[in-house]
């Protein structure tokens, strides 16, 4: 019934308190016990169906509900008044109180729940129990009502409890002459359980802790001096005595004192020492046994070491433990005792254990504590293996608790050959944030003994989390590397890596505090390592290379380099390798049988082997505008790099049919602009039937602009001549200056002004630098051969009818760039006309002239 969901609580407790009232009708009117009748099975039967109601009822307890727990209070009123009609004779209940007043208390709990009234019948009942049985000469069972009476001195009933337990000694307190028979028995029993209740109760009342000691004083006095005085009952008496001590914080003699006392009635066996838990009585042990003559009490050292680590586990003051395992330790190390490797194991194993159970608790102090232990010395048999571990978890405790000095303390005390202390250090670094020192664990861990990849796969989830990049990198790195050294079975996963290597770098480089120079290196390395995976795996028929992976790799090559080329500065030799790269991905992602040749792909693959090309040139521009050494080998080289390029574009033009227009006209300017590079470093290399080759060859393209000559007009009337003057005279370059200046101004467009000013500026240059004081129109004229040989010095002049040329160009086209308003343009046109006054007849007051109109119309037009 008391299972059910839907039961009627009402009606049952109804239905008890009429069997309780039956059941006290006939303890009220109890027949005489005959020999021959049949009340004495009736009596059992009765007690039985109590004790099973008041069983029942406990089973119930804890239910929530109040009409349930006012039924199972009905059961216990019912369980009781059948037990007590069953007693042969009707129970003392007033010697444990007054009996009208339990039977209030009983009636209050079984009608309204009320705790303390709960407490109190179920005080009453074990006191009955304990009365009745004690009468019939039952003393097991009286002794067992005592236990159960303890158990009731839990919590705040335990006070209300001391005060049964006292008027139940008050009864017996008068047998205490009585020589060692059943009553004496009954009197300790009582008084341990008077003990106990004072123990538990202490915590509600301080003073029944003093109580508590003095009570089991008396009762080992009385014990001392019985029979069996070394039983195992009476020596539970003596741990008590401990126990209570320790509460009490006794003095560490008073404590010795009631270890000595459990020795002297010890019985020496296995079973015996296992029970010697404490220091003090493990200390007395070992020094009995060391000064022992007789060897074979040594062999039980073991057992007491393995007793103590056990019974110190146990122990609720951390520090104290710690303290007496030491002082055990100790006392063998200072013996010169070596402990045996089996022990040795045994002991570590017990260690591990506890200091498991503290970690798992989030006690991780306490756990490194338990860790440390095992350290030493006096397991010397085993440090070489055991002694790294140790420090290893003692270390990962530290860590937990954010004591990270003292992890890295205890990490730096392992040798560094084992990879698994590499990565603890890797975690400690991590947890501090320390990004350089995780990168330096991970370079060791990958070279150390019992490496294992397990390791950096959990490197990279503590990377990731901790969103340190670097060491994420460094810990995909060493992936890679690893799979790259297993073979070809690993090359599938290795691309896997590389892609996330190259993904994470460019995520890096994008961060604002990013170093360029430092990562485009490392990016170009990690594409050249997927182009050797691709072609291995290409070459082995290997299926497990997926297009998917070129395509990705060749377009972010490609896309990374565009960018580059906008964002990076003085980065041409990288975004030259990188379209590189992109080039020989996109060659093996277009012959897969797979994909289309489409013409999307052959333009990408021209523009990605022009900018190739065009990148290295940049770089080699900037490195002569820096005036550093070019060998002649790498100029070499470069024109063969410029030769190889053309010859790709032009077979890839022949071939490509479904190129748009627009499309054929940026291949051929791409043509174009590589002629123009090649006539360049030609002119450095002074390889004049190659600059007749490039010209010639250039021409027979069909469609090519006119540009394109100026531009090789421009490399070989400027930048040569000024760079050479042994090759081309200044009057030779004042005509051919004073062409294109033509061909550009004839133009009148924006970029071509400002093209034919910079070659006006560089014709005044020439004037400046070539002039003599003595002859205006005359300019000293200087030759080399060679960085090493010696210069020689000629006199040339600038043609007279250039310098008025440029004069007269320079201030008209001055004039014209104000009526347009591009005052800034004009301002430059009108300064180099004022510079070259300086060089023709009547120089000065020409540039009077012109500065004055040039601040009229300047007026004129800026109102």
């Amino acid at each position: 019934m008391l299972g059910s969901v839907n039961a009627d609580w009402s009606a049952a407790r109804k239905h008890l308190l009429r069997l309780a009232s039956l059941a006290e009708g006939i303890s009220k009117h109890r027949p005489r016990a005959k020999k021959d009748d049949q009340w004495a099975q009736r009596a059992d039967d009765l007690d039985s169906e109590g004790v099973m109601l008041w069983n029942a009822s406990a089973a119930q307890k804890d239910v929530a509900d109040d009409a349930h727990r006012a039924v199972c209070a009905a059961m216990r009123l019912a369980g009781f008044r059948l037990v007590e009609a069953g007693m042969e004779n009707k129970p003392g209940i007033e010697s444990v109180g007054d009996a009208a007043l339990a039977a209030g208390v009983l009636s209050s709990a079984a009608k309204n729940g009320h705790a303390q009234a709960r407490a109190r019948a179920i005080v009453l009942y074990y006191s009955s129990r304990m009365e009745a049985a004690f009468r019939e000469g039952n003393d097991g069972v009286a002794d067992f009502m005592l236990e159960k009476i303890s158990d009731q001195c839990a919590g705040n009933g335990a006070r209300d409890a001391v005060k049964w337990i006292q008027r139940a000694f008050s009864i017996v307190e008068p047998l205490e002459d009585v020589p060692d028979t059943g009553d004496s028995q009954l009197r300790r029993s009582i008084l341990r359980t008077l003990a106990r209740a004072y123990f538990l109760s202490s915590s509600q009342d301080p003073e029944n802790l003093a109580r508590a000691e003095a009570a089991l004083q008396e009762l080992i006095d009385s014990v001392d001096s019985s029979v069996d005085h070394t039983s195992p009952e009476y020596q539970q008496l003596r741990w008590m005595r401990v126990a209570i001590l320790k509460r009490r914080k006794a003095p560490r003699a008073a404590l010795l004192e009631a270890f000595r006392s459990i020795i002297d009635h010890m019985q020496y066996s296995e079973n015996t020492i296992t029970d010697a838990l404490v220091t003090a009585i493990h200390l007395h042990c070992l020094e009995q046994a060391f000064s022992s003559k007789n060897s074979a009490s040594l062999v039980y050292l073991d057992r007491l070491l393995l007793s103590l680590i056990y019974h110190c586990s146990k122990d609720a003051d951390h520090r104290q433990a710690m303290q007496d395992i030491t002082a055990v330790l100790d006392l063998l190390e200072l013996k010169e005792y070596e402990l045996p490797r089996i022990p040795t194991t045994a002991c570590l194993t017990l260690l591990w254990q506890f200091g498991d159970r503290h970690y798992h608790a989030k006690r991780w102090a306490d756990a490194a504590d338990w860790f440390l232990v095992g350290t030493h010395g006096v397991f010397g048999s085993m440090s070489h293996i055991s002694n790294a571990k140790c420090l290893r978890k003692a270390a990962l405790c530290y860590v937990q608790c954010g004591e990270h000095s003292q992890a890295s303390a205890a990490i730096r005390r392992c040798p560094p050959t084992d990879a698994a202390t590499h990565y603890v250090a890797l975690l400690i670094a991590a947890h501090q944030g320390l990004e350089d020192e995780a990168v330096a664990a991970v370079h060791a861990m990958v070279h150390a003994t019992n490496f294992n990849k397990k390791m950096l796969l959990l490197a990279t989830r503590l990377a990731n989390d901790s969103n340190m990049k670097t060491l994420l990198l460094s810990v995909l790195e060493a992936l890679l590397d690893a799979s790259i050294q297993e073979g070809v079975e690993a090359e599938a996963e290795a691309i896997t890596l590389v892609r996330c290597i190259i993904r994470l770098i460019i995520r890096m480089m994008s961060e604002p505090w990013a170093h360029i120079a430092e990562f485009v290196p490392m990016l170009v390395r990690h594409f050249h390592t997927a182009v050797s995976l691709v072609t291995a795996l290409a070459t082995t028929n290997n299926s497990a290379v997926g297009m998917k992976d070129v395509s990705w790799l060749w377009r972010t090559a490609y896309n990374t380099a565009v960018q580059g080329c906008s964002e990076w500065e003085n980065q041409e030799d990288g975004i030259s390798d990188l379209f590189d790269t992109a080039k020989e991905l996109l060659k093996m992602y277009m012959r897969s049988p797979a994909v289309d040749s489409e013409a999307e792909l052959q333009k990408f693959l021209i523009t990605a082997s022009f900018a190739g090309t065009a990148g290295r040139i940049f770089s080699l521009r900037r490195r002569i505008s820096n005036h550093a050494a070019i060998p002649e080998n790498e100029l070499q080289m470069a024109i063969e790099d410029i030769t190889t390029c053309r010859s790709s574009i032009r077979d890839l033009l022949v071939g490509a049919n479904e190129l748009e227009e627009d499309d054929l006209k940026c291949a051929q300017s791409f043509l174009s602009i590589l002629s123009v590079f090649g006539v360049e470093i030609a002119c450095r290399l002074k390889m004049w039937p190659r600059i007749i080759e490039i010209i010639e060859d250039t021409n027979r393209i069909r469609n090519m602009e006119l540009g394109t000559f100026e531009a090789m007009t421009d490399i070989l009337a400027i930048l040569h001549a000024s760079l050479d003057r042994a090759v081309l005279s200044i009057e030779k370059f004042s005509r051919w200056l004073r062409a294109i200046c033509t061909i550009l101004l004839s133009r009148s467009a924006p970029a071509d002004r400002t093209r034919a000013i910079g070659y006006v500026e560089q014709a005044v240059g020439v004037l400046q630098e070539h002039h003599a004081e003595s002859d205006p129109h005359v300019a000293p004229y200087l030759t080399s051969s060679g960085m090493s040989h010696s210069l020689t010095l000629t006199w040339q002049r600038y043609p007279s009818d250039e310098r008025q040329w440029l004069l007269a160009t320079a201030y008209n086209t001055g004039i014209e760039c104000l009526h347009a308003s591009l005052l800034d343009e004009a301002k430059r046109w009108f300064e180099a006309a004022t510079a070259i006054c300086r060089f023709v007849p009547d120089g000065e007051s020409r540039s009077d002239k012109i500065s004055r109109t040039y601040t009229q119309l300047l007026e004129r037009y800026s109102r």
